[in-house]
């Protein structure tokens, strides 16, 4: 439930520092909003990138620049300066530094919550739970808008997720395409976003799939591996059109959450030697 509430730019719930820079979070329960804040010399690509394990910045930022100048190119080679009292959006897929002798601050309303937050050391393994999504029958879709109208659903399905992503405090691994690769440090936030995400496409006329389980996985740069991955992949693919799916390891572990499920039966899924029991969320 929105709230009225304010909080002094000098208090932030949480400040996340690296190399030449610092990312100042300021929690509005929906929403985060960061305060960023780049040295002279800071450049994404060495001093965020190996955080991130991805060549590029893959968030997408929208806000207002309070003071200095940040160079900014995109994957296709576009590149601009942001400047002071400017508003700005940097979509996906960037690289940035700072341009001069004076710290870039600006604002971020979009991609703050988790930019600068390591999942964990490469190589390291850990427990987490797995959302894959999926775009229901997306070829077909395509076929029946076309190109250009495609690609704006695309967009804005993207959009959608990330807002979701951003409420229930997930990490985009990796988009695939028609879908993602999220990763959560809670079953429950995982399951909850996976439904809002459902819900919500259905507003701009798709359907999504979703599979999730929790597990061991190892991270690498940019992506993330192991059989919890692989399971998760495999029970999206068993969920039908505006279903979330679950394992039973996940819905052990939601015991007491007030979220409510139903036995799809036990089913053999590929590359996985046991059968395991299945269950789809309910509204």
């Amino acid at each position: 439930m929105p709230r009225l509430q304010h909080k002094p730019v000098t208090s932030p719930d949480e400040v996340r520092p690296y190399e030449l820079g610092q990312n100042e979070l300021f929690d509005m329960d929906d929403f985060v909003v960061g305060r960023m804040v780049h040295n002279p010399g800071w450049h994404w690509r060495t001093h965020v990138g190996p955080i991130a394990g991805t060549e590029r910045c893959m968030y997408h930022h929208l806000g207002y620049v309070v003071s200095g100048t940040l160079h900014v190119q995109m994957e296709d080679g576009t590149e601009d300066d942001l400047g002071p009292r400017e508003m700005f959006e940097i979509p996906p897929g960037h690289d940035a530094w700072v341009i001069g002798d004076e710290p870039w601050i600006a604002i971020d309303f979009r991609g703050a919550r988790s930019y600068g937050r390591p999942v964990a050391d490469h190589g390291d393994r850990i427990l987490a739970t797995v959302l894959f999504t999926d775009i229901v029958e997306s070829t077909r879709r395509l076929r029946e808008v076309g190109d250009a109208a495609w690609k704006d659903a695309l967009a804005q399905h993207t959009e959608l997720l990330q807002f979701e992503l951003d409420r229930y405090r997930g990490r985009k691994i990796k988009d695939t395409g028609d879908g993602m690769v999220a990763l959560f440090d809670g079953a429950a936030r995982a399951v909850e976003c996976a439904a809002a995400i459902a819900n919500r496409v259905k507003t701009i006329g798709l359907e999504i799939r979703a599979g999730v389980h929790t597990g061991e996985v190892e991270v690498v740069p940019g992506d993330i591996r192991g059989v919890a991955v692989h399971l998760a992949a495999r029970i999206m693919d068993q969920a039908g059109p505006g279903e979330v799916w679950i394992s039973g390891v996940t819905r052990e572990l939601l015991a007491g959450s007030g979220l409510t499920f139903e036995s799809r039966g036990r089913h053999r899924l590929k590359g996985i030697e046991e059968e395991r029991e299945l269950f789809a969320v309910l509204p």
